[in-house]
């Protein structure tokens, strides 16, 4: 299973022309944010593959519009109605909400938004996340009474506090994601907000047995196919 992930910086090598030949292998996409609407655009157009995101604390201007929709018309409790999400793009909103990638099995949890810092749209205090995450647990609850497992893979915007984050307001990492791993153990975490200006700077550790990933730019993540 073949994974595009991107974040932050629209990065050349993706918005390109031959983004067909680069990545049309993967299975599906993945944003972490900070992204415009435009990007998740063209990638679902030249991949036909479908895109899930999170908005971060950027690029937030049409966040208003999903955050507003009724996303369980026409879905039933276990499966997402798509055309809920679309809203044009294409793309499914993951913010606040647990999905399923049929096709793989792989399930996916979102939480964007960063640390408050200046009181601007989509920033959180910890106790704000918890209760975000609170909020998604009767539909972990029923992953792991069905598929033997809570989820897969968290995308959120910030990371984890003490994982590739930064001593200020802005940049630091949220506490609560560090319990989120613990209870519930996703196989990864997906983050952008800290820009890797350095190349040489790790974009992977490991908290537990959970591989937390900056995918800033775009990064590829190759895992095994979840078996159901």
């Amino acid at each position: 299973m073949r994974i595009l992930c991107v974040s932050d910086e629209s990065d050349p090598i993706v918005y390109s022309s031959n983004i067909a030949e680069r990545y049309g292998n993967v299975d599906f996409v993945i944003s972490a944010g900070d992204l415009p609407l435009r990007y998740y655009e063209f990638i679902v157009s030249s991949l036909n593959k479908p895109l899930y995101f999170v908005f971060g604390n950027h690029h937030v201007a049409e966040m208003e519009m999903f955050n507003k929709r009724n996303y369980f018309e026409g879905a039933d409790f276990f499966e997402y109605d798509k055309r809920s999400f679309s809203w044009g793009v294409g793309a499914d909103y993951l913010d606040g909400k647990v999905m399923r990638h049929k096709a793989t099995g792989l399930l996916l949890a979102g939480l964007g938004g960063s640390m408050r810092y200046n009181n601007g749209e989509n920033q959180f205090t910890e106790q704000q996340m918890l209760m975000r995450i609170l909020k998604m647990v009767p539909r972990m609850l029923v992953n792991k009474l069905r598929y033997g497992r809570y989820i897969d893979v968290l995308v959120t915007h910030a990371p984890p506090r003490g994982i590739g984050d930064a001593p200020d307001m802005c940049h630091m990492g949220f506490k609560v994601f560090l319990w989120f791993i613990q209870k519930f153990k996703p196989r990864y975490l997906l983050h952008g907000h800290i820009h890797l200006i350095d190349l040489n700077t790790p974009r992977i550790a490991h908290y537990q047995d959970t591989e937390v990933i900056n995918v800033f730019g775009s990064y590829i993540l190759e895992i095994e196919k979840t078996h159901e």
